[in-house]
Order: structure tokens, then sequence, then C-alpha cells
């Protein structure tokens, strides 16, 4: 227990004045009755009333003293607590490049991919989480973090052609590779979506599935795209951009050689509830018992003063109509 303002107790120095006026009172308070004689009442023992008169008074202290508790504000300590959770380190993997504006998704694959993905983020409470985006070249666009609220917005904040265009699918693997292989979670996990076949970079992607694999990082890996042809854009004469009719061409056994060298899964979507659907199974793969530290604020706690306070008001109301009335 703490107080909020301690200083609020030196109000206690009342209590002086207080006892000295009652003491000062009685003492000068003597009723006088005309009798010829006061012998038949010298022997006569003094009721347990009169003593109980003095204790209305300290009750009336009693209320006092705590109404000044109240305003001091008593308040819980601070503390921690530890308790079990499921959680991981998840790094989300996405692909930017032009041909995720391809309309086979509502409205069109780059934003159905990110809107899933914010949700999942969001329902992932006591993860580390980061966010990778790559096309020609790959960028750590999040690091690891447990803020939610930043997650999401900077996954609904990324905009096309933030990066030079292509798919460089071993160089995003890589990054998020070298962002999630230091987290203390037992459990280590990358979600790679990708519309597209590794066509740039540095890095081969089954090398760094092989990287991946050494850390013990699973990768699940996500092919974006309807199969047969899909409208995809493309840059006309004057610079505007056209949707023209395109063979859907996605490098799924690649894709699939990365989930199985490192223990993941490959999902191939075509369409958005297929992919809210694996997101939701990938949500139920990555679980794992991990203990969280759970802060505790301060609060208030003068409701028992507060109720001591009235109880004891009610109390001396009682006894002065009751048991202690005296007659003016």
């Amino acid at each position: 227990m703490q107080l909020a303002h301690p200083e609020y107790l030196w109000l206690f120095l009342v209590f002086i004045p207080l006892i000295a006026w009652y003491i000062w009172k009685h003492r000068n308070a003597f009723p006088a009755l005309e009798i010829s004689t006061t012998s038949p009442y010298a022997k006569l023992p003094r009721s347990y009333k009169e003593y109980l008169l003095h204790g209305m008074f300290l009750l009336r202290l009693a209320v006092i003293g705590c109404v000044i508790i109240i305003l001091a504000r008593p308040q819980t300590r601070d503390s921690w607590r530890t308790s079990s959770t499921e959680g991981t380190d998840i790094i989300i993997a996405l692909d930017i490049s032009s041909s995720m504006l391809a309309r086979d998704f509502k409205p069109d694959r780059f934003e159905a991919a990110k809107d899933v993905a914010s949700k999942f983020v969001a329902g992932r409470e006591s993860d580390n989480i980061g966010v990778v985006i790559f096309a020609g070249e790959s960028f750590t666009a999040v690091p690891m973090t447990t803020d939610r609220s930043m997650l999401a917005n900077y996954i609904h904040d990324i905009k096309m052609g933030m990066l030079d265009d292509g798919t460089a699918i071993g160089d995003g693997l890589a990054t998020s590779i070298n962002r999630i292989k230091d987290g203390k979670a037992k459990s280590k996990s990358i979600i790679l979506i990708t519309d597209g076949t590794n066509n740039t970079g540095n890095v081969a992607p089954l090398t760094a599935a092989e990287i991946a694999k050494k850390y013990g990082i699973k990768v699940y890996t996500i092919g974006v795209g309807k199969n047969g042809t899909a409208p995809m854009p493309q840059q006309n004469y004057y610079g505007d951009i056209d949707y023209v009719n395109m063979p859907v061409v996605i490098d799924e056994t690649t894709l699939r050689n990365i989930a199985s060298a490192t223990g993941g899964k490959y999902f191939r979507a075509t369409g958005n509830t297929v992919l809210k659907d694996i997101f939701s199974e990938i949500d139920q793969l990555e679980k794992t018992q991990m203990d969280v530290r759970h802060f505790s604020h301060t609060e208030d706690n003068y409701m028992l003063w507060a109720w001591l306070a009235l109880g004891l008001f009610v109390l001396e109301i009682l006894l002065r109509h009751t048991v202690l009335r005296t007659i003016p």
C-alpha cells in the first residue's frame, strides 16, 4: 500500500485542538440541581453509559481520520506477474513487385495481402513480429516488435514503388533470416508472400532456405495468383497503366522446396477467401508456450476507508438516538 498524497496526513494534527476543546468543554459543563442533600446518591455506582458518551467523540475522530486517509489516496503498489502464454517470433516477407497489382484478387493481390497480413498481426498479441518487403531488392520495413499498432499502420502504409521492380525472393528471405535469427523465442518462422519467380538478387532462394534450416527457422511460402490468366498492369505508350490478361506464372516448385527444406508448408492462394484461410491455418500452426511478464499499474484503493467512515458515522447517529440518548 502507498499514498498518492502523503502530505495530507498532516491534517491529523487537527486532532490536537479538537481533543483540547472536548476536554475543556466537559470540564466546564456542570449541570446544577438544587436539593437539600446529596448523601442518598453518594454511593450509587456510575452507569456504563457515562463512559460510553466519550466513545461518541472517539467515533467522530475516527470518521475524520478515515476522511483524511481517503484524501491521501491510498493505492495498491505496482507489481509484476509472470504468466505462461503462446508466442513466437515471426517475419512477414511481402513481395511488392508491380505484378502484385494484378486484379485477380479484390481489389488486387497487393491490397488483399496487406489486409490479411495486418489482421493476422493484430491477432498475435504475444508475438514478436517484423516486416520485410522485397521486389528487385529487399528492405527491413519494421524490425521485430510487439507494438501491434505500429505494425498494422506500417503494413497499411506500404506503397508500390518503394523498391526497384523485380522479384528477388532469395534476397527477401535472406533479409528476413538476418532479422529473426537472434530472436529469443523457441519457435521462429517466416511467412513469405510472392506471386512470381525469382529473377534478380544476390542470394538464390534455395541457398537462403538452407541458411534458414541451419538456424531452425521455418518458412511458410504463399504463392498468390489464380490459375490461368489474370489482369496484369502494363505501361502503355503514354505512360499510363493498362491491365492486360497475362498467364499467371508462379515458381511453385521453388516455393514448395523452400518450405519443405525448413519444415514449413507451401500454400497456393487463388482468391481473397483462400488467402484468409491460409493465414488462419498458419496462425494455428505457429503456437508455442512462453513466459510473459505483465506490469500492473497503481490503482486507487480507498473504498475500504470510505465504507469504514460511513459505518462509523451511522453507528454514532444510532447510538446518539438510542442507547446514549440524552435529555437536553
